[in-house]
């Protein structure tokens, strides 16, 4: 809520929330067997998956099954919708999803929270950008390999960076509006506990300082030490709860 997201709505059987800004939709899943390598006592919140939104689920689904990637089981229960998706990287899922606009994949699953606002909008115009990705040592031409088969992603020029955390290698989606960072361990690291996952969530915005600001007078606090400080360019916040941080990147991208 501190980033600026209202709770709209609730599963209509698991403890599950569905918060929203503008034009972006986030998943807070607190159900036990939500996903078990990230679900266990004393666990820190993860980003446990992300949803691409495709002309055609169904079909996409079963092309990345085609090219090699896991399959998920259903855990759609009855009268629920069964959203097809494949094993991403470490714990995390990739969903497929076609269902927006005036009918959505929430409608069915979701009830509506008396009082609230189904359309809030976004605070100093946020919008999702990308996702940050740890990968292990020397596995950036597999992970290339992975997005650009499956999801046809494009690798950006090296050199080519948005934000303050200029490292890795970036991917851009088919539609140009959604990005992906392939970082690796740094050099010297061989002593810090490394695993593969995603680790940050990129918002997108036309004004830093003002949604640094709008953000700063809710209650987030951010990184301000050394070379990673607020800037025109973007800011990182602290990690929430030791866990999931949100990195925001100057961005003309129409949500």
């Amino acid at each position: 809520q501190k980033m600026g997201f209202s709770a709209v709505a609730r599963h209509r059987s698991r403890d599950v929330l569905l918060y929203r800004q503008g034009s972006m939709n986030l998943i807070v899943n607190a159900h036990p067997d939500a996903l078990p390598g990230l679900s266990s006592p004393g666990s820190t919140p993860a980003l446990a998956a992300i949803a691409l939104r495709v002309r055609d689920a169904a079909y996409a689904h079963r092309r990345a099954l085609e090219l090699g990637a896991w399959d998920i089981p259903t855990r759609a229960s009855a009268m629920e919708l069964n959203i097809p998706g494949i094993h991403g990287v470490g714990d995390s899922l990739v969903y497929f999803v076609d269902r927006h606009g005036d009918f959505s994949i929430y409608d069915v699953d979701f009830v509506p929270l008396a009082g609230a606002d189904p359309r809030p909008p976004a605070l100093s115009g946020l919008h999702y950008f990308g996702v940050v990705q740890a990968i292990l040592v020397d596995r950036t031409a597999d992970w290339l390999d992975f997005y650009r088969s499956l999801f046809g992603f494009s690798v950006l020029p090296q050199g080519k960076y948005f934000g303050i955390l200029p490292r890795g290698t970036l991917l851009e989606s088919p539609c140009r509006k959604f990005y992906l960072q392939l970082i690796e361990p740094p050099p010297g690291s061989e002593e810090i506990h490394w695993d593969e996952g995603l680790v940050r969530l990129g918002l997108g915005a036309r004004d830093i300082p003002a949604a640094t600001r709008a953000l700063q007078e809710r209650g987030i606090a951010f990184v301000d030490r050394g070379t990673v400080q607020p800037s025109q360019k973007g800011a990182l916040t602290q990690a929430y709860l030791a866990g999931v941080n949100f990195e925001l990147v100057v961005s003309h991208l129409k949500p």
